[in-house]
C-alpha cells in the first residue's frame, strides 16, 4: 500500500491527512516538498491527522520529525491527531511522545494551535 495524502486549510493552520502506509522516507519525498512550500509561505503550523494511517515504521517516524523540525524551525508547530493504538505505542517505546504534542482530537490540536 501507498502513503497518500491531503492538506487542507483552516483558519491559517494546514491539516496534513496521511492514509495507507509510512514505510520508507522515499514515500514522503512529495509531502515533505509541498510542506516546504507551505513553509516559505509562512504557514508553519500544522495537524497531522494519523487516522487513515494503517502502519508505520522507524522510517515514518523520521518523517514525521522532519515535519516537527521543519515547522519550529520556522517559529510554528506540529500536532499530531488522531493516533491509533499501534503508533501510539511506537511513540511511546521511542519515547516521541514527550517531543510530538499529540491529540485525541482535530479540535484539541486546533486549540493547541490557536
Amino acid at each position: 500500500m501507498v502513503l497518500d495524502y491531503k492538506i487542507s486549510e483552516e483558519n491559517n493552520i494546514q491539516f496534513l491527512e496521511l492514509s495507507g502506509e509510512l514505510i520508507d522516507k522515499n514515500q514522503a519525498i512529495d509531502l515533505i516538498k509541498a510542506v516546504d512550500e507551505l513553509l516559505e509561505y509562512g504557514k508553519n503550523k500544522l495537524v497531522i491527522d494519523l487516522s487513515n494511517l494503517k502502519y508505520m515504521n522507524s522510517s515514518g517516524l523520521n518523517v514525521l520529525i522532519q515535519l516537527l523540525t521543519k515547522t519550529r524551525t520556522r517559529g510554528g508547530e506540529s500536532v499530531i491527531c488522531h493516533v491509533s493504538k499501534k503508533v501510539n505505542e511506537l511513540l511511546i517505546i521511542t519515547k516521541l511522545n514527550t517531543l510530538f504534542k499529540v491529540t485525541d482530537t482535530k479540535e484539541e490540536a486546533l486549540k493547541l494551535l490557536a
